[in-house]
C-alpha cells in the first residue's frame, strides 16, 4: 500500500488523504525502512510540500520527513517552522525536528520560546501556543538540562505538613520533639520546628511545605494561577490535585492551571513532567477551594537509601519502620531474628536501626528477592543471614528470640483456601523455631486468618493489634509464644 499512497501523492491526487494513510503505514521501524528504500534517499515530493496551501498536507509532509530520521531533512524543516502562520503546524514541525539532531537549531529554539512567553494568550491562541511551548522546553532541555537547585531552606525553620498514616498519627507525634504541632486528619503540621530532625523520622510518607500565607485559593484556572505566581520562585515543577475532583477534568485543569502560571512567570516557572525538582500540590477541599503545598524533591531524603531493590510484593520501607515502632516496647537489643518471608529484608533492616539485633536470618522461596535482599544488606553496612528455601523446608541449630515479617499476600498464593492453609501451617509451624517467652510482630493483610489461628491457642498470648489500613483490612499483630 505505501507505493500506491505515494504514486498518489506524485500524482496529486487527494494528498492530504493519501499523506494521513501513508503516516499510518509507518508505525513500525520497519515499514519506515521499507518506505526509505522505496524512496531511494529521494525526499524533494515531501520538501515541496511543506509549501502547499493546505497546512494539514504541511503537517503530515514534516512528521513523515521526521519520521524518515534523515539529517539532510533538518534545515528544510527549521525553514518551513520559521515560516509556518498556522499555529497548529507549528508544534508539529516540532515534532519531526525531535527526531534529528537539532542541536546547531538550540538557540534559535530558545528565542522563539521567548518570543512565545510574550504573547498575549487569548482564547483562539491558547491551546496551540502552550502545545508549542511544551514541545520547546522539551526540546530544549535534550541538550541543556536545567542547573539543579541546592536545598538551603533549614533555617529559618519552614513551616511544614508530615503526611502520616491516618491511624497512627501518634506514632510519628511521639518523634517530634521541636516546634508547635498540630494534628490533621492525615498527619502532623509542624510550626517552627527543626527541619533536619523532621526529615530523618522514618515514619512518615511525605514531607510537604505551606506556601507562605497559604490561605485556600479558589476561581477560575486563571485566577487560581494567578494566585500560585505570587509565591515566586523559578524552577522546573509538576502539578497534582489531591481531593474530591473527578479524575477525567483533573487533566485539563491542571493544564489550565499551570498556562496561566508559566505565562505570568514569565517562563521562571516551568511545567515540565520529566525534569521537575518541584510538585505543585493543590489540596481541594470540600467547599471546592484548594489549599496549595509543595513537595520539594532538591531536599535530601536518605532514610531508606539502602533500599534499592525491591520486588512487586515488596512491603514500603515506611509501613516495615512503623511496624517496627509500633513493636518497639517488645524488642531487646542483640536478639537473634528470623524472617521466614524476608523479600528483600526491608522488615529485618529495619529492625535492626530501630534496636540492634545480631545475628538475623532471613528465608524467601523467592530467588530474586533473595539476591536483591543481601544487595540491600550490603549498601546498609549490615550482616543478614539470607536463605533462598521455602520456610515449611527451613531448618535451623538453634532457636531464636523473635520472629518479625510481612505475611504472604493473596497475590502470592491462590484462593482464599490456600491462604487459610498457608496460615494454618505457618502457625503450627512457627513455635519449632521459637525460644520459650519469644516475640513475633506480623504485618498482616489476613487478620481474620491470624485471629483464627491465635484464638484458644495456648501457644500464643496475643500482646498488640494495631490496625494500619482500613481500606485493605492490614494490621501489625505483636504476639508471644508460649511454650
Amino acid at each position: 500500500m505505501m507505493k500506491v499512497y505515494l504514486d498518489e501523492i506524485y500524482a496529486g491526487k487527494d494528498v492530504r488523504k493519501n499523506l494521513i494513510s501513508l503516516r499510518q503505514e509507518l508505525k513500525t521501524e520497519e515499514k519506515r525502512r521499507a518506505f526509505a528504500y522505496l524512496l531511494c534517499g529521494d525526499f524533494q515530493i515531501f520538501l515541496d510540500l511543506l509549501k502547499n496551501e493546505d497546512p494539514k498536507v504541511r503537517k503530515n509532509a514534516a512528521l513523515i520527513l521526521g519520521d524518515m530520521e534523515t539529517e539532510e531533512v533538518l534545515p528544510f524543516l527549521f525553514s518551513a517552522y520559521q515560516k509556518e502562520n498556522t499555529l497548529f503546524v507549528r508544534s508539529d514541525y516540532l515534532r519531526a525536528m525531535q527526531k534529528l539532531d537539532y542541536r546547531f537549531y538550540v538557540e534559535k529554539l530558545k528565542n522563539r520560546l521567548e518570543t512565545l512567553q510574550s504573547i498575549e494568550l487569548t482564547e483562539e491562541n491558547r491551546k496551540h501556543v502552550r502545545e508549542e511551548t511544551v514541545q520547546l522546553q522539551s526540546m530544549i532541555l535534550q541538550y541543556e538540562k536545567p542547573k539543579k537547585h541546592i536545598f538551603i531552606g533549614y533555617e529559618p525553620a519552614p513551616e511544614v505538613i508530615l503526611v502520616t498514616n491516618r491511624h497512627q498519627t501518634a506514632a510519628v507525634r511521639e518523634q517530634v520533639t521541636t516546634g508547635k504541632v498540630t494534628q490533621l486528619a492525615q498527619g502532623l503540621r509542624i510550626k517552627n520546628g527543626n527541619l533536619r530532625e523532621l526529615v530523618n523520622i522514618r515514619l512518615y510518607t511525605e514531607l510537604l511545605f505551606l506556601v507562605p500565607d497559604s490561605r485556600p485559593i479558589s476561581g477560575t484556572p486563571w485566577e487560581i494561577g494567578e494566585s500560585l505566581a505570587k509565591m515566586g520562585g523559578c524552577f522546573y515543577y509538576r502539578m497534582e490535585v489531591k481531593g474530591g475532583m473527578p479524575l477525567e477534568k483533573k487533566g485539563v485543569f491542571i493544564r489550565r492551571v499551570s498556562e496561566a502560571l508559566d505565562a505570568l512567570c514569565d517562563g521562571r516557572m516551568r511545567n515540565n513532567a520529566a525534569e521537575y525538582e518541584v510538585e505543585l500540590r493543590l489540596i481541594q477541599r470540600k467547599d471546592g477551594s484548594f489549599i496549595p503545598m509543595l513537595k520539594l524533591f532538591t531536599l535530601p531524603d536518605h532514610r531508606f537509601d539502602y533500599r534499592k531493590e525491591v520486588i512487586a510484593s515488596s512491603i514500603s520501607p515506611v509501613n516495615a519502620a512503623l511496624t517496627v515502632w509500633l513493636a518497639r516496647n517488645y524488642l531487646k537489643e542483640n536478639a537473634q531474628i528470623l524472617d521466614p518471608f524476608c523479600g528483600v529484608g526491608t522488615m529485618l533492616l529495619e529492625r535492626n536501626k530501630l534496636v540492634p539485633a545480631d545475628p538475623m536470618y532471613g528465608v524467601d522461596l523467592f530467588g530474586e528477592a533473595i539476591e536483591k535482599a543481601r544487595e540491600n544488606a550490603k549498601r546498609d553496612g549490615s550482616i543478614v543471614h539470607y536463605i533462598n528455601r521455602d520456610f515449611f523446608d527451613f531448618t535451623h541449630g538453634y532457636l531464636f528470640d523473635e520472629m518479625i515479617t510481612d505475611m504472604p499476600r493473596n497475590g502470592g498464593v491462590k484462593g482464599s483456601a490456600d491462604m487459610e492453609m498457608l496460615y494454618q501451617r505457618f502457625f503450627t509451624r512457627a513455635p519449632e523455631f521459637l525460644k520459650d517467652g519469644a516475640v513475633m510482630v506480623l504485618y498482616t493483610m489476613e487478620p481474620d486468618l491470624v485471629r483464627k489461628n491465635i484464638s484458644g491457642c495456648g501457644e500464643y498470648e496475643k500482646l498488640e493489634e494495631y490496625l494500619i489500613n482500613e481500606k485493605h483490612p492490614t494490621f501489625v499483630f505483636v504476639l508471644r509464644v508460649r511454650k
